[in-house]
């Protein structure tokens, strides 16, 4: 066991390390990975104007005024959301209305019917779930005078969420199939989730999530490498900037930590 332990250990000194390198750097990284998907969309929706009113009249007969109308708020909600995210003003305002698009788009667009785009719609909620709690400091919460227990604070509750919705991400990337490759993927995967869901060695574990999702991002979602008339170019476009929001979800737990409700917290107890 003590080669094993050396390794995690080593492991864990190297991603400290990595920490105390980017401390400055990485919350911003994280940001802009996370509104990415909001910000391809809302200017996909100023170029494609004209093509998303459309879709949005057939699927629900609504008019030509509501479609416009619906187009114009995802565009502009996306696009002011991202602004005030990345210049750190009203943040929780933001993440509220990106919230609303987020849920605005699950219905419009029908993915509470699809398991997999719902599960990735839900783990970007993580992501805002996450970015929201970093938004509020202890002294000054939205959730000031809320009781509660055992020294556990609602944003700490909003970081557990946040986690736990995240990991619905790498659920849709198991691939459960025969080949050695392929279940050792899905094996080490599903430990990995597993230790982030739990709070356990979180920032080790989350920053292997992080490269191994960007790897696996390059080689899945290369929509520079289709044509832009084809309709696959702008699906894989859609999963490359979704799976990015993601993995700046999974930045900010390395930024922030796992939060109170996890082992790696309790484990400073025993």
């Amino acid at each position: 066991m003590a080669p094993s332990g050396d390794v995690m250990g080593a492991a864990e000194d190297l991603a400290d390390q990595f920490l105390r390198v980017t401390k400055h750097y990485l919350p911003h990284l994280a940001h802009l990975c996370l509104i990415s998907t909001f910000l391809e969309d809302g200017i996909r929706m100023w170029f494609q104007w004209n093509e998303q009113r459309d879709y949005i009249n057939m699927s629900w007969g609504s008019g030509a005024l509501l479609a416009t109308l619906f187009v114009l708020i995802n565009m502009c909600g996306q696009l002011a959301g991202c602004v005030l995210v990345l210049a750190r003003k009203f943040v929780p305002y933001a993440c509220f209305g990106l919230f609303g698009i987020v849920f605005m788009q699950t219905i419009a667009y029908s993915i509470l019917w699809d398991l997999k785009f719902l599960m990735r719609n839900l783990a970007l909620g993580g992501g805002l779930l996450l970015l929201l709690a970093e938004s509020r400091s202890e002294g000054k919460s939205m959730f000031a005078g809320v009781p509660t227990m055992d020294d556990i604070s609602p944003r700490q509750y909003m970081q557990l969420g946040g986690r736990l919705l995240l990991v619905l991400m790498f659920m849709t990337l198991l691939h459960f199939e025969l080949g050695a490759f392929t279940i050792f993927q899905d094996i080490f995967g599903m430990a990995l989730i597993i230790l982030v869901a739990i709070g356990f060695k979180t920032k080790l574990a989350a920053l292997t999530l992080v490269i191994w999702l960007f790897i696996i991002n390059l080689i899945q979602n290369a929509f520079w490498s289709v044509p832009t008339y084809r309709p696959l170019h702008d699906f894989l476009k859609y999963d490359f900037f979704q799976t990015m929001s993601v993995i700046g979800g999974l930045l900010l737990v390395v930024a922030l930590g796992p939060g109170g409700v996890s082992m790696d917290e309790h484990k400073k107890k025993w």
